[in-house]
């Protein structure tokens, strides 16, 4: 081994501690995890149930326009303390889903996840509906006609 393979080693852990944003190990040798990341679990726990027509949050469709890239934490607020995090979550309902079952679900897997993957023990998980979607028989009819256009290109 020579000298160089040797100092890779080295660089490479700093590397990866440099390139990993949302965990930090500070002087005291705890795990501090960002509220970005306990905001991008809930939101992936939001994303799996169903009655959720989309989440809401203020200048994040602006943000995913300029970026590309889909916000997982779009509308969901988190206020951590320690090892303790509330959580809110802004979504809009499908029409049809019965919103007590919708947040229900939302609490249950959003306090799961976020306990499970973060090891933060999850206080509250506040849902705000902040509307519900209605589906117009043109965007039906539109949403039929695209479904019918790919089966025949295949």
């Amino acid at each position: 081994m020579d000298e160089n393979e040797g100092n890779n080693v080295g660089n490479e852990k700093e590397i990866e501690s440099e390139e990993i944003e949302d965990v930090n190990i500070n002087e005291t040798d705890t795990l501090v995890i960002a509220t970005d990341a306990i905001a991008t679990y809930a939101g992936i726990a939001v994303g799996e149930v169903s009655g959720v027509y989309e989440m809401v949050g203020k200048m994040a469709g602006f943000t995913e326009a300029i970026s590309g890239k889909k916000n997982l934490a779009r509308g969901i607020k988190v206020d951590k303390s320690d090892k303790n995090v509330k959580i809110d979550v802004n979504i809009i309902v499908e029409y049809g889903a019965r919103i007590p079952d919708v947040a229900f679900e939302i609490q249950t897997k959003v306090k799961n996840i976020v306990e499970n993957m973060t090891g933060y023990k999850v206080d509250e998980v506040n849902v705000h509906v902040q509307g519900v979607h209605v589906v117009h028989a043109r965007e039906e009819k539109n949403a039929e006609e695209n479904t019918e256009e790919g089966s025949k290109e295949e």
